[in-house]
């Protein structure tokens, strides 16, 4: 650059051009501040503070949440037929009638015939594969986190004044399509007494007094624990929760409500980044007993190992930094964990009349249907490869690579890649848990024969198909 000059009256002067120069790095600098901040690069952890006050969060997050539901209201509506179509025959264990009739729609021109007959490479090529058999999003994947049902939030306010609502978003499915609330409670220790929770919500309001006398003191401890609420990710004391008021937290009744589910939903902690993390819908605690993998994907090899990792990681999505701000419950294994473990053991599956000892239907009580399905069930369809009599679970994990079938998509900001393994959960008492699939993308048990009759390439017919169904909803 030339140094300035001095003009006739010993001013110094500088070029035009030096001073285009240092007015064009002004100019720079002013649209620097005026643009956002750079996007930050990917982290495998969440942000330990904030620059925005919680006031100003929830400000935004309630305006944005019209535009939210609606945004995932109008993918449910596009996948699936809703309306409340109730079994005349098939009710859950308590009474609620079972949903029935495949819900999945179809790409126009396409029937169910169709399809079957297509390989996984053509309906890849041709964009045919129904999108409800596509992984579901969360409720607001972006955000993900812990979302209950609105018939939970209530009647947890109700019991001990806990307000479970998020100010930023609300549960997505139907009432009609989700388990029974509130479920009944059948132990292995006592099948003498039926369901123990006599048609109540275990709280601990009620646990103590439901409960004395038929359980051993550990197994006492380890239920109250299960309904004590410990603080969580949204719903916690700091300014980055998702409740309104400061939160006590949430307990594991709150989603595997009274040992079973009321399809509360959640992202798995295991994946990163975020729109690659899989939606689930909580699965029930029935049967535990004879379970030997716990979590859809992680694959832990106890209950304790689940118990312990849930409160110590999944309450915090898998974030063990952001546990210790929020105030991380550690349970003691020796004790605690085991505590609440025993008493998980004991939680049963409801009783199946129809099903002799070895898990098979006692011939003399079933329909024609019915065993014509238990036929297809270890035959044909496949099924009992991976969920074998008596429990119908294999304990083991399987791919199903449903990606065969898609290209690779991002639906409501997440990403649909592949499931990868997924552990094979028991059948026992099937009726009782809709939704299924370990996302709750299967709103019926016609559904779920559909999606497996397409990606296992069964090709079965009509009738086929309608007996598997009767066939699972009488184990």
């Amino acid at each position: 650059m030339k140094m300035p000059t001095v003009d006739h009256r010993g001013r110094r002067v500088f070029p035009l051009f030096a001073f285009a120069l240092f007015s064009g790095l002004i100019s720079a600098q002013d649209k620097a501040d005026r643009n956002e901040k750079p996007k930050p690069p990917p982290s495998s952890y969440l942000p330990v503070t904030s620059d925005e006050s919680l006031s100003s969060v929830i400000k935004r997050m309630e305006a944005e949440k019209p535009a939210i539901a609606k945004r995932q209201s109008d993918l449910l509506e596009e996948r699936y037929d809703l309306t409340d179509r109730p079994s005349k025959s098939v009710k859950m264990s308590r009474g609620k009638v079972l949903q029935e009739g495949v819900r999945v729609r179809l790409p126009d021109g396409m029937t169910w015939e169709k399809l079957s007959k297509m390989s996984p490479a053509d309906i890849r090529k041709q964009n045919s594969f129904p999108h409800g058999f596509l992984p579901l999003p969360h409720p607001n994947h972006p955000e993900g986190g812990m979302v209950f049902p609105k018939f939970h939030i209530e009647e947890i306010k109700k019991q001990e004044g806990r307000d479970l609502t998020r100010f930023d978003l609300d549960f997505d499915l139907p009432d009609h399509f989700l388990p029974e609330f509130p479920p009944p409670i059948y132990l292995t220790t006592r099948p003498d007494l039926g369901d123990v929770s006599k048609g109540k919500l275990v709280t601990i309001d009620n646990a103590f007094d439901l409960f004395n006398g038929i359980l051993n003191p550990k197994q006492l401890e380890g239920l109250r624990l299960l309904v004590t609420p410990f603080p969580q990710q949204q719903f916690n004391h700091t300014d980055d929760r998702r409740s309104l008021r400061p939160s006590r937290g949430v307990t594991c009744f709150d989603c595997h409500v009274n040992g079973h589910s009321n399809g509360a939903t959640h992202l798995a902690g295991d994946v990163r980044p975020q729109e690659f993390r899989h939606r689930i819908e909580t699965p029930t605690l029935r049967g535990v007993h004879v379970q030997r993998l716990f979590g859809s994907q992680r694959a832990l090899k106890t209950v304790e190992d689940f118990t312990e990792f849930e409160q110590r990681g999944a309450y915090f999505d898998g974030d063990p930094v952001i546990a210790t701000k929020k105030g991380v419950n550690l349970l003691e294994r020796g004790s605690q964990v085991h505590f609440m473990a025993e008493f998980q053991e004991i939680l049963d599956f409801p009783p199946a009349p129809k099903l002799d000892i070895y898990g098979k239907l006692a011939e003399d009580q079933a329909t024609e249907s019915e065993l014509r399905g238990q036929k297809l069930f270890f035959g044909k369809a496949q099924c009992a490869v991976c969920h074998p009599a008596p429990y119908y679970t294999d304990n083991l994990m399987h791919n199903l690579k449903i990606e065969r079938f898609h290209e690779p998509k991002t639906i409501n900001n997440a990403r649909a890649v592949g499931d990868g393994p997924i552990k094979t959960f028991p059948l026992r008492g099937l009726k009782d848990s809709p939704p299924y699939f370990h996302d709750g993308r299967l709103l019926t048990l016609d559904d779920t024969v559909e999606f497996f009759n397409l990606i296992l390439e069964l090709k079965l017919s009509t009738e086929e198909k309608q007996d598997l169904v009767a066939f699972l909803r009488v184990l």
